[in-house]
């Protein structure tokens, strides 16, 4: 039978512990699950499955885009779209990992450097963006703290693990997260880690992992000299009335135009007709710079966090000391994050994931067998994972 995680079988801990420099090689789990009984159909009654563990990865809110089209009509980004709502607000502190000082945000730092039209920086959460994500937490809300009773009904660090990129729109986006999720009810000041940009695993880090640029760091230029797509763009150029000189791509359209479209700013009349294609080449663009078929490449994208996710699980299994309390592990990111663990799932729909998208893991444990079982879902809705014969897939197997 296989398992969950076997569409994954090259991002297995061993693989992961010889291949990147800032992972520990991992002791082999030994659990004593049965995996040669198939799963029960997920048509049988839920009450045969006890909730042990959640895992969320989600994408930060709507927000300002990285970069205006060139030479097109202007979208006014006034500070005035980044007013916080009072109900996201929070008593919350970053920190690294190990709970000291937030890193330097170098990212973050080069967002501040440029200002767009109105006077915001690029990247950043917009109110439409923090209440997303607080609709997000109030859906978790009543997922696991209304409709089944998994979680405490106020915050706690011991419960509850946050982790976010060292950028300020996925800090923010896990803050409104929570504040939905707990209605701003807290026993602790809630803590949101994040980790230096070398070493960090909450996206495809072309930085910090020289395998990772020295394999696919080109195919982001060259998936816009692909002959469909670079037949387009020109197309959209000119029709937009932008300078061949200029740089321009697909998913840089894409990411003006659907932030426009969010806040209800002008966009260009050209946009319209083009709408459809540009998201599809965005989609095929990023699907070039991915390349499901080659799996080294999606092991060195999310290899590292996707191993974080079964060891949580694997932890769990063992009732870990470490970690005895924890019920949910929450994750704020990218759509590029989103979409290679989509790809290395097998369950990517070729589209590309809104905003505060999310992924979530569920592990079960079968009250009579005893078995543990993983559920995926995506933006709400249960996948099923190729390989598994129901979305109740066995956490072990081969």
């Amino acid at each position: 039978m296989r398992s969950w995680w076997a569409p994954l079988s090259v991002l297995s801990t061993a693989g992961l512990g010889s291949t990147f420099w800032w992972q520990k090689k991992a002791d082999p789990v030994q659990t004593d699950l049965d995996s040669c009984k198939d799963p029960p159909s997920s048509e049988q009654s839920s009450s045969q499955y006890e909730l042990k563990l959640v895992q969320v990865l989600f994408r930060h809110g709507a927000r300002t885009p990285l970069k205006s089209i060139p030479d097109v009509l202007e979208a006014q980004w006034v500070p005035d779209l980044l007013e916080v709502p009072n109900h996201t607000n929070i008593d919350y502190v970053v920190t690294d990992l190990q709970g000291g000082p937030r890193p330097n945000a170098l990212v973050e730092d080069n967002y501040r450097s440029k200002k767009l039209s109105g006077g915001t920086y690029p990247g950043q959460l917009t109110t439409v963006g923090m209440q997303q994500l607080y609709d997000l937490g109030v859906r978790l809300r009543k997922r696991y703290i209304q409709d089944v009773a998994f979680l405490t009904p106020s915050f706690s660090n011991k419960e509850v693990y946050i982790r976010s990129t060292n950028i300020i729109r996925t800090i923010e986006s896990a803050k409104c997260l929570v504040a939905g999720l707990y209605q701003q009810k807290q026993t602790d000041v809630v803590s949101i880690l994040t980790e230096e940009a070398e070493r960090e695993i909450l996206y495809p880090n072309y930085h910090g992992c020289k395998q990772l640029k020295l394999r696919s760091g080109y195919r982001w230029a060259e998936s816009s000299t692909l002959p469909d797509i670079a037949s387009d763009l020109q197309s959209i150029q000119s029709a937009l009335g932008v300078q061949p000189e200029q740089h321009l791509d697909f998913i840089l359209i894409r990411d003006d135009m659907v932030a426009r479209e969010t806040h209800g700013l002008p966009c260009p009349a050209v946009l319209h007709s083009w709408r459809a294609r540009v998201e599809q080449r965005a989609v095929d663009m990023i699907y070039h710079i991915y390349d499901p078929a080659n799996r080294v490449n999606l092991q060195l994208c999310v290899g590292p966090l996707l191993h974080t996710f079964l060891n949580n699980m694997e932890m769990n299994v063992q009732n870990n000391a470490l970690i005895k309390d924890r019920k949910l592990f929450l994750y704020s990111a990218h759509d590029t994050t989103l979409m290679p663990c989509l790809m290395a799932l097998g369950v990517f729909d070729m589209r590309w994931p809104p905003y505060a998208a999310d992924i979530t893991l569920e592990l079960y444990q079968h009250r009579k067998t005893n078995q543990h079982y993983v559920k995926v879902s995506y933006v709400g809705q249960d996948q099923k994972i190729p390989g598994c014969s129901d979305v109740y897939c066995p956490l072990g197997g081969v």
